[in-house]
């Protein structure tokens, strides 16, 4: 399958209902992780052209690692309650962060970034495994609307916790 470009719709919901059937389109019946992921960060970065940075950091032991992404590189490694990642990890809830150098402790993987939301990935049992982690160069680009959007959108890729 060849990737056919679209135009997202500026409306909240039909936005979030098309990015929804994008990922399943390009997901759907897909039991590697990687793959997954990999191609859930492609389809997400489209949709979103004003940001930089999209994609996934793993929980392994007590840290998070970064998965397959969109961007720049990036940091490999962040520790429990670090940053914007590890604190949605600790704090097990998404974080939407309009001014990254005013987040206490924000680890810069891209110094031009200047917003970032992170929405935690769960399994059944309700833990974490990873996170979806975004940044944007402008401030304030990411709302309560996209973090709840994007918290519908992370359930397509709870399946393969």
């Amino acid at each position: 399958m060849s990737y056919t470009e679209i135009t997202y719709p500026t409306e909240t919901k039909a936005f979030y209902d098309l990015l929804k059937q994008q990922l399943a389109l390009y997901t759907d019946g897909e039991t590697d992780r990687t793959a997954v992921l990999s191609n859930a960060s492609a389809v997400i970065a489209q949709a979103f052209p004003d940001a930089n940075w999209v994609g996934f950091y793993l929980v392994s032991g007590d840290e998070l690692v970064v998965g397959p992404f969109q961007g720049k590189p990036a940091v490999s490694r962040i520790g429990y309650g670090k940053g914007v990642c590890g604190t949605a990890w600790k704090e097990e809830k998404a974080q939407v962060v309009e001014e990254v150098s005013c987040f206490p402790g924000h680890i810069a993987c891209d110094c031009s970034s200047r917003s970032e939301i992170v929405i935690p990935l769960k399994n059944a049992k309700g833990e974490i495994w990873g996170v979806l982690d975004m940044d944007s160069v402008l401030p304030a680009y990411f709302s309560e609307e996209d973090r709840e959007g994007l918290e519908e959108v992370v359930k397509l890729l709870e399946r393969i916790s």
